[in-house]
């Protein structure tokens, strides 16, 4: 047992080592490391240049960030300078991970697992950003003349935003800079120009003396003295005349831009009127229009109340019509009801001669019928009646007797109006004799 607990312990000893030996990660001279996850105190990265670290397992996690230089192709056109001329600047930029600290933590936190060409991408937008601003600030002439203060406000302002996310300018490398109008070329030529002519003034100037010999020097001298001054008194009016052209152009372009002025500041205000105006303008439509949908609502207010007023008029005289009509129609039938149960009643009595009810119902409006016949002939007017009568007679009367008693003939006995209703009244009640024998 002793042999064999001996034997353990160097392996677990190698074991221990191997473990260790994996987890302590070495960072190469080209590599930032970055330890990401409880790497103690408020950072959330501990990034190491060179040396080592131990990573703790499922605590920390590692990976690299990679120091080799990227470089990105910057072809600006069209960027204003500072006198609004367009200018084309092609350049090309070399940059990298920054290896001091606070910007390799900037890294750590930016740019940890982007692929390379995403973080050249990130730096171009910056770098295009940066140089339209240093373009916006420097004039043609600053741009071509004075490289060197051009090449160090870019380096400053470019450096400045890529050490926001880690990274730093390595090298810029500007080429030819053009713009659109030929500003700058006609400035090269210029120079050129103004170089040769002094070559050649020089040259001519050597040539002369070396040609003109000691006898002509006094000569020569006298003539070259009147030229010059000739030739300075030329150009002092040269420039005069230049000045004078020059005063004349300002005074013209100042009067333009006065003018210019003027119609603008005119026009500003005429719009200003115009606004003003069209303002009142719509405020008024919109109270009118406002008023005129109040008027409406109040007319369709009233229309509808008055509606509802007829229509609950027509309702109620509908219902009180309807109950005069139910009312009636109960009268009616509570009328028709008593009828018949008076008509059983009186057809029960007959028993088995039901036509003597009729003769008895007849009996009731025996007198109306009378009333009725008598009333047909009482407005009847005789105003004269002559009756022309000698005095002789017959077996029936005299003919005044005759006439008298046709008349009363004329007015029907009742036996006979309860014959023409088709009704034969009781013998108790008496019978028509008839006694006109004649009609024998």
């Amino acid at each position: 047992m002793m042999i064999l607990g001996l034997g353990i312990i160097p392996l677990i000893l190698v074991g221990v080592l191997l473990f260790v030996a994996q987890r302590y990660k070495r960072c190469p001279s080209n590599k930032v490391l970055v330890v990401y996850g409880n790497v103690g105190g408020s950072k959330t990265a501990k990034c190491i240049h060179g040396g080592g670290t131990f990573i703790i397992p499922l605590i920390q996690g590692y990976e690299y960030l990679l120091l080799e230089p990227m470089t990105t192709e910057i072809d600006l056109k069209g960027a204003l300078s500072k006198k609004n001329i367009r200018v084309n600047v092609p350049a090309t930029f070399t940059f990298g991970v920054a290896t001091r600290p606070e910007l390799m933590q900037n890294a750590a936190e930016r740019l940890l697992d982007l692929e390379r060409e995403e973080i050249i991408a990130h730096a171009n937008d910056i770098i295009l950003g940066q140089l339209r601003l240093v373009l916006a600030t420097l004039s043609i002439e600053e741009i071509n003349q004075d490289r060197e203060k051009f090449l160090e406000q870019i380096n400053a302002n470019v450096d400045i935003e890529l050490n926001k996310i880690g990274l730093e300018v390595i090298n810029v490398n500007i080429r030819d800079i053009t713009d659109e109008s030929g500003y700058i070329e006609a400035i090269g030529k210029k120079a050129a120009a103004e170089a040769i002519n002094q070559a050649k003034v020089e040259v001519a100037h050597q040539l002369k003396i070396g040609t003109v010999g000691e006898a002509e020097a006094s000569k020569q001298q006298r003539i070259q003295v009147a030229a010059y001054e000739a030739e300075s008194i030329e150009g002092e009016n040269s420039a005069k005349a230049n000045i004078a052209q020059y005063n004349a152009d300002l005074a013209v372009k100042q009067a333009s831009s006065l003018k210019i002025g003027e119609v603008a500041k005119a026009n500003a205000e005429r719009d200003v009127l115009i606004a003003q105006k069209e303002k009142e303008e719509a405020k008024l439509r919109k109270e009118e229009l406002a008023r005129q949908e109040v008027e409406k609502l109040k007319v369709q207010v009233m229309a509808d109340a008055e509606a509802e007023k007829i229509k609950r008029i027509a309702f109620g005289e509908a219902e009180a019509i309807k109950a005069k009509y139910f009312a009636e129609a109960e009268g009616i039938k509570a009328v028709l009801e008593a009828k018949a149960g008076g008509y059983q009643r009186l057809v029960s009595v007959c028993k088995d001669k039901p036509e003597l009810a009729t003769s008895l119902l007849m009996v009731e409006k025996v007198e109306n019928i009378a009333a009725i016949q008598v009333e047909a002939i009482k407005n009847i007017k005789f105003d004269k009646i002559t009756v022309w009568d000698g005095g002789t007679g017959s077996a029936n009367g005299s003919s005044t007797a005759n006439f008298m008693r046709d008349l009363i003939k004329a007015i029907p006995p009742m036996q006979e109006i309860a014959r023409q209703a088709g009704i034969e009244l009781p013998s108790v009640l008496g019978q028509v004799i008839n006694t006109d024998k004649s009609a024998e």
